[in-house]
This record gives C-alpha cells, sequence and structure tokens, in this order.
C-alpha cells in the first residue's frame, strides 16, 4: 500500500524516472518541475521529461517560474531529484526535503555525478539520499548504497540503475517517521561541474581508455565530439588506439564508425 503523501521535484530524464517508480509505492501528489522551454529547431515550447511522465500517471503539475514563498506545496514531505534550481530557507523550513543524488557524496556534489564518474574511471558509485540543505549536495545523509560501474557502461545505463536504487532507499527512509541523518564526511569531497562545450571535444593526443571513458560518460543523452562527428560508442583497438563504433554526422544519423568510413570513400 502507498506509504506516507509526497510531492516530488523533478525535471531531467533521471527525475522522471525515480518520479514513475516511486508511484508503485508512494502517494505521490504532486510534481514540482521548471517551466516549458523551446526546444529544436522549431524552438516550440516543450515540457520537461518529469513533467510528461506526470502527466502520464495523473499527477497534478506545477510549473513555478521560481522558487519562493508563494509556492504551494501540496504535501510535507518534498523528494528533490534531478529539479535543477536550488531550493530556497522559505520553501527548506516547511517540510522534510529529501534530495536524490546519484554518487556516493560527498564524492561528486554537483550537477553532472554519473557523467564525471565515468570519465574518472571510477569503478563504482551509488546514490545517496540526504537531507535538502542551502550548500550544494551538502546535507547530512538518511540513506547510500553503492554499486559498480560496469567497465562498457555508459551514462544512460549508470542512470537507469542508480532511479532502481534511488526508489528502494526512498521506500527505506520514507517508511520512517523521523529519518535519521549522519552528517556527511569533510573529506573526499569532489565537484561534478556541470557538462560544457570543451568536455565533450575528444584529444586524439589523450590515452585511448580515457577518449572513450568519455564517450561512455556522454552517451546517450550529450555525445562526445570528434571534429565534425558525433561518437555514441567506441573501444579501445587490438594496437591501443582509439577506435569509434557509433557515430553521427552532423545532420545525419547515427552509424556504424565502418559504414560511415565507406560512405566517405
Amino acid at each position: 500500500m502507498p506509504g506516507r503523501r509526497i510531492a516530488v521535484a523533478a525535471t531531467a530524464p533521471f527525475g522522471a524516472d525515480v518520479l514513475e517508480r516511486l508511484t508503485r509505492s508512494q502517494d505521490v501528489v504532486q510534481l514540482l518541475t521548471r517551466p516549458d522551454k523551446p526546444q529544436g529547431r522549431g524552438r516550440k515550447l516543450g515540457a520537461p521529461p518529469a513533467k510528461e511522465t506526470a502527466e502520464r500517471l495523473g499527477i497534478p503539475v506545477a510549473q513555478p517560474a521560481r522558487l519562493d514563498e508563494s509556492v504551494e506545496l501540496a504535501a510535507d514531505t518534498v523528494v528533490v531529484c534531478a529539479y535543477g534550481l536550488l531550493i530556497p530557507p522559505s520553501l527548506l523550513g516547511r517540510g522534510l526535503w529529501l534530495n536524490v543524488h546519484p554518487s556516493l557524496l560527498p564524492r561528486w556534489r554537483g550537477a553532472a555525478p554519473v557523467e564525471r564518474a565515468i570519465m574518472a574511471g571510477d569503478a563504482e558509485t551509488g546514490v545517496t539520499i540526504h537531507e535538502t540543505v542551502e550548500a550544494l549536495d551538502a546535507g547530512p545523509v538518511a540513506a547510500q548504497r553503492a554499486f559498480p560501474i560496469g567497465v562498457e557502461a555508459d551514462a544512460g545505463a549508470v542512470y537507469a540503475r542508480a532511479a532502481e536504487v534511488a526508489a528502494e532507499l526512498l521506500d527505506t527512509v520514507l517508511a520512517e517517521d523521523t529519518p535519521r541523518f549522519v552528517p556527511q564526511a569533510d573529506d573526499g569531497v569532489t565537484y561534478a561541474e556541470k557538462i560544457g562545450p570543451a568536455d565533450r571535444e575528444l584529444d586524439l593526443s589523450r590515452p585511448a581508455p580515457e577518449l572513450v571513458n568519455r564517450v561512455r560518460a556522454l552517451s546517450p543523452h550529450i555525445g562526445a565530439r570528434l571534429g565534425d562527428l558525433i561518437v555514441w560508442r567506441a573501444r579501445v583497438a587490438e594496437d591501443g588506439s582509439f577506435e569509434p563504433v557509433e557515430v553521427q554526422p552532423a545532420g545525419g544519423k547515427r552509424m556504424a564508425y565502418d559504414a560511415y568510413l565507406r560512405g566517405r570513400r
């Protein structure tokens, strides 16, 4: 049976995935998400992924342009997951706010924890459920679980596993009348900066395993770049060099790299 009434603050695909999983065990009564924004070449307004999920599930949606004391919350427990905005003190004081972060905090606080973990060659990552505070991803921890990053896993696979783990951890935390929190460690803090254009560029002077990790980290949602090609999958060749496997030419569709080379002959 559903547990306590909760609201969810989410925008990105990871948040949408966690939202959908939570509805199987929790009474989700509201989604807070970012406003619709122009998308694609036509620049037509498009809904955030979390809104699309909420509407499909019949969950009421609120899209405040800014977060302040005027925002109405339909529950006194709010789960934050890939929302994209910092929660102001005026709202944090109105209930229990739990943040879902796909890393083993305090490692990889910030915007791109999965991508940065893969780029760094981390062997494992995980999910942390912590109390939302003003400082970025710094709140005390209610639950945490690690899982391995497969040697061929891309960011999409890691995010999917993280969503599964997050829903399981949240069910445990939300079952408690008063969740117990433990402060984060002061050592081991690293920051996962937002992915920028320079992060997408593949520098062939770098070691092949590093380049393959970069491709994995940016697939299937962003894409690494090699000249005018987007590289979606790659591997280390038998001679130790970097070898694209699946690419996408400018204005074209994804294709095998071998097929792309044949088309250029």
